[in-house]
């Protein structure tokens, strides 16, 4: 497969950093400002047991919700039935754009959900898949407007999405559970 370049900013972050920890941590800021989002999070989970936790999360004011659990925890049975979105990540879907969630078709958005948990109003929902499990889930998002993503945005995630999801599973094979 071949890789595309990333904006500057993020290709140092591959060029500079190895480790997966050290990658997220720089990561989030980074991809925030390219992307203009107020929020980004990673999300990692072991797909044979089920358990997983936002392991980071960067916002660019402390008025925006952080979303970090300090602990793996058991995925709710409830969750995938609940969350649309998460049911097509554990499908190994396609990443989701998501303009505005109070006008986004119910069968891609839980309102009630999205409001109750995350607060925001736009987002980005990218799976970080292989071979039919689900690793990850990084989500750059925005509050308080809709926000159209564009082929930009969009090319930007995808390739993260490859160069992530070998990343999230070397950090959940060491220093997750």
């Amino acid at each position: 497969m071949i890789l595309m370049q990333l904006p500057e900013v993020l290709e140092d972050v591959f060029a500079t950093h190895s480790e997966p920890n050290a990658i997220f941590n720089a990561l989030l800021p980074a991809l925030c400002d390219v992307l203009q989002t107020d929020r980004c999070f990673l999300y990692l989970r072991n797909p044979h047991n089920q358990e997983g936790k936002v392991a980071y999360c960067w916002r660019r004011s402390t008025e925006i919700p952080d979303v970090i659990d300090s602990e793996w925890s058991k995925e709710p049975e409830s969750l995938a039935a609940e969350d649309p979105l998460f049911s097509a990540a554990l499908e190994a879907k396609p990443s989701v754009y998501v303009e505005d969630v109070e006008t986004a078709n119910p069968e891609v958005v839980n309102l009630a959900f999205e409001r109750k948990h995350f607060g925001h109003r736009a987002l980005i929902h990218a799976h970080l898949c292989q071979d039919g499990l689900m690793w990850g889930i990084l989500q750059p998002c925005i509050f308080g407007q809709p926000r159209v993503w564009s082929e930009s945005d969009r090319a930007i995630v995808t390739e993260l999405e490859q160069r992530l999801t070998p990343l999230a599973i070397t950090y959940v094979k060491t220093v997750g559970i």
